[in-house]
């Protein structure tokens, strides 16, 4: 019977075809907006995940990296001060508003100012050595590829952030930031635009490098042991970049809704794949009518019809997960925030193909009409 199934959908594919498409679909606009959602709500961590450093040490209570406050620069001390801390980084963060070359009027951007040392733990894995070299010159500042038509400018164009000039020394891809455009430079430059400030000489963050072998959660709880130093708190780059995320997604609302259209989808896609099997399974009814006066029980037809839904699901997602990586890879050539990772993946085709069972439960209830007394009407 299950060899009665391929046949089916090899001889009768133009039946089954729309409802491999709709189960394709569904898949492919899952797979998409999860990879959406990771790539938009994670890039609120690009602070976190561009740098190598294992603990985060900031202000207490803060939900996310980009709602740091100064922390008193006593804690880099304290950092410096636990034995399995090797190496001891402050990072400012600076709000500021950006006037480039060409009018674009008022850009808010995010200065991020880091030690621009080769060995530098802040935006590692974005900025090679020898770009960020460029920030020792005073003023120099670096922006993402993608951002230089908002911004205004190009390499090696001046512009004013809170008044002050600044030259555009380079580029990178991987500092773009949710909210706002990141613009890094080095911590002078950052506190010369920051000159405003009462706490212009407070840090924002100070990040931390632990020894190989030690367990930066284990050093985060003792370093959190200690008020001595002003307050603060000490988080793994992990757990740090993921409450970034989380709050993102979920305390601001723009999660809701992104979930609330998944729900669209997935139901959608399960209305027009169950009626499709419905009309595909009425369709050959008799054939099944026939099939039940030979001797084939209810039970081996059902088997049949969920054997096709199987097939139907895995052609669908076998169609998604071509497409999606083509999409992905466009996307990525053109700078647009999309992460997917295997988990996720996985669950995306898991509800897909729940989808292709779920219809082909729906449509084994018109079974009840293969009467072999139909064949006499």
């Amino acid at each position: 019977m299950v060899a009665l199934a391929r046949k089916t959908l090899v001889y009768e594919w133009r039946r089954f075809l729309p409802a491999i498409l709709a189960v394709g679909f569904a898949s492919l606009l899952q797979l998409l907006q999860a990879a959406l959602v990771l790539g938009i709500f994670g890039s609120a961590s690009v602070y976190i995940t561009g740098s190598s450093a294992d603990l985060w040490a900031g202000y207490p209570g803060t939900q996310s990296v980009n709602l740091g406050r100064p922390i008193s620069e006593d804690v880099a001390m304290r950092l410096r001060m636990d034995p399995d801390v090797v190496k001891v980084e402050p990072f400012r963060w600076v709000d500021a508003d950006w006037r480039g070359s060409r009018d674009t009027g008022g850009v808010s951007v995010f200065v991020s100012g880091i030690d621009v040392r080769p060995d530098g733990m802040m935006f590692s894995r974005a900025l090679p050595p020898a770009l960020r070299a460029r920030l020792n010159e005073p003023g120099a500042v670096i922006v993402d590829k993608a951002d230089l038509d908002s911004l205004g400018v190009d390499i090696g164009d001046v512009a004013a952030i809170n008044g002050q000039r600044v030259r555009v020394v380079g580029v990178s891809s991987g500092l773009r930031a949710l909210g706002g455009v990141n613009i890094v430079a080095s911590l002078e430059t950052a506190r010369v635009l920051d000159l405003s400030r009462d706490d212009a000489g407070m840090m924002t963050y100070f990040v931390a490098k632990v020894r190989h072998g030690a367990k930066p959660k284990v050093v985060a709880n003792r370093l959190n042991g200690s008020n001595a130093f002003g307050p603060y708190t000490v988080w793994t780059a992990k757990a740090f970049a993921r409450e970034s995320s989380l709050y993102w997604m979920f305390d601001t609302g723009a999660g809701a809704g992104v979930l609330f259209l998944a729900g669209i989808v997935f139901l959608v896609g399960s209305v027009i794949t169950s009626q499709t099997l419905i009309a595909a399974v009425i369709g050959s009814i008799r054939e099944y009518a026939t099939l039940n006066a030979l001797g084939v029980g209810r039970g081996s037809l059902r088997k049949v019809v969920m054997e096709q839904a199987f097939w139907v699901g895995a052609l669908g997602l076998l169609c998604s997960i071509v497409i999606g990586l083509i999409l992905l890879v466009i996307a990525r050539n053109r700078s647009v925030p999309m992460d997917l990772n295997p988990l996720t993946t996985i669950v995306c085709l898991a509800l897909s193909m729940a989808l292709a069972i779920v219809s082909g439960l729906a449509a084994v209830r018109t079974l009840r009409r293969a009467d072999p007394a139909s064949l006499l009407r």
